[in-house]
């Protein structure tokens, strides 16, 4: 844990001057005392970063694609970090008991994106499995900030805003119907504090810009 306080340090200090401020709006609606499953529209590579810095001082873990895993030093890195391989093509039992235990006995939450990539905004239902199994929240959140590299140096542009916990039902069965229904909620919730931010705001992908 001394190494994520340790990384953490290094990344403002680089984050601070490029960056400049980052606003973190409604903080005080993270759980305190229990874990805890965040959920975003990933918008860019670099919003987990934005998130575990806006929540901190909790810790997280995260899923990342098992080809950074390849390579010694990256593996070191982002496992220190929290992070713990999922292969996207084979994603079951075996992929969510890890994150669950860690929810449930660890002192660690969890960051996720319901899309599962920065190129959909249709939700999938990992989030709300994982919840349920753990019996903790879920926490939506959104980042309204550069999307491209380039735009970083536009300084003190960034936001961070947290939404209040939504909880899954524990007796309800997660069938097609309630996991539509509990997205709906979700994505709501993104919409929501999308306007508390800016309600003019829009994201462009900048994948789609290019076709």
């Amino acid at each position: 844990m001394f190494f994520y306080h340790i990384i953490r340090v290094i990344i403002v200090s680089i984050i601070w001057p490029i960056t400049g401020r980052i606003n973190y709006l409604n903080r005080d609606r993270l759980p305190k005392d229990e874990n805890y499953v965040l959920v975003g529209p990933h918008r860019t590579w670099w919003d987990p970063v934005w998130y575990a810095l806006a929540a901190f001082p909790k810790q997280f873990i995260y899923m990342a694609k098992q080809e950074l895993f390849k390579h010694w030093a990256l593996r070191k890195l982002i496992t220190a970090l929290g992070a713990f391989p999922v292969d996207r093509q084979k994603v079951g039992m075996e992929t969510i008991r890890y994150p669950i235990n860690e929810l449930k006995n660890g002192q660690r939450s969890l960051i996720m994106f319901p899309s599962g990539s920065r190129h959909s905004q249709s939700l999938k239902s990992g989030s709300l499995v994982i919840a349920k199994l753990a019996k903790k929240p879920i926490v939506p959140a959104v980042y309204q900030g550069p999307v491209k590299f380039s735009h970083l140096f536009k300084r003190n542009n960034t936001t961070i805003n947290f939404g209040q916990p939504i909880y899954i039902d524990p007796k309800v069965k997660l069938t097609d119907e309630t996991i539509e229904a509990y997205n709906e909620q979700i994505l709501a919730a993104f919409q929501a504090l999308d306007a508390e931010i800016d309600p003019d705001w829009v994201y462009h992908d900048p994948k789609a810009n290019k076709k």
